[in-house]
Parts: structure tokens; sequence; C-alpha cells
């Protein structure tokens, strides 16, 4: 598949807050949490650029190999704490979003956990990914060759 357009040469100013609102993002949600949030949605979303990205950072953050494969298998995958399983959790609510995906009792376990900061920037990270994905797979691009 060929790339079908370059949005960052035809909407720099749009991009550049794209990319600012994922550096945000990225300072404020702990690693490796934001790019397993990262992946799943990717995952879900079928975006294969940000799915390899975000394998590959996972992998060079030391994160095992055998628990990146499992993100798509998280909820019956041992090596995931609670901590991880809400946020999968809340992304896969978040990135299929319809009337009552996120419910109740789903939204008071992620704001136990994480307190009302921690889930806003919580649910800012799950959106911020959900826009690159929708950015990339209209777009083909594609990662880089093996």
């Amino acid at each position: 598949m060929t790339e079908r357009i370059q949005i960052p040469s035809l909407a720099p100013e749009g991009y550049r807050k794209v990319i600012n609102l994922d550096g945000y993002v990225g300072g404020a949600v702990e690693e490796p949490l934001g790019d397993l949030v990262k992946l799943r949605a990717s995952q879900v979303n079928g975006c294969t650029y940000c799915v390899d990205m975000h394998s590959v950072d996972l992998q060079g953050r030391g994160v095992p190999l055998r628990k990146v494969f499992a993100v798509s298998a998280w909820r019956e995958s041992p090596w995931f704490t609670e901590r991880e399983r809400i946020a999968l959790e809340l992304t896969e609510a978040v990135t299929l979003i319809h009337e009552d995906s996120v419910s109740d009792e789903l939204y008071a376990r992620a704001l136990a956990e994480f307190g009302e900061t921690g889930l806003a920037n919580l649910l800012l990270a799950i959106a911020t990914i959900n826009i690159w994905n929708r950015i990339a797979i209209p777009t083909r691009m594609q990662p880089s060759s093996l």
C-alpha cells in the first residue's frame, strides 16, 4: 500500500497540536502503562503503523516480548497487574465507545485506581492514540521495513 497524503506537510499546525497533546500524555501517564494502552487501542482499531511502533517501544522499555504479545489477550494472561488490567479495560471501552460502554462500575474502579487527575490523563492518553489511529489508518501510514 502507498501512503495517501502527508498530513504533516498539508496541515502542519494541526499535526503539531496532536504531537503536543501526545507529548503531554506521554509525560502524564507512567510507562510502560502508556505504551500498553497505545498498543491495545491500536490493536482494536487495526492500525498496523501504531501496533508496530508501540510494540517496539515496549520492547525497548524492557517489557518481555511474551507480555507484549499477550496484550491482545490481556484478560486471560497472568502477566498484567490490576492497574494495567483496569487501564486496558478502559482503553477498550473508550476505543469501542457507544452508549454505556464505560459502565459506572468500570469508571468507579478506574477512578479508585488512578484518582481524578490520573484518570483524566489516562482518558486523554486513550483519546490521543485513537486520534493517531484515525490519522494513520485512512492515510495508510506504514511501519518501516523489517
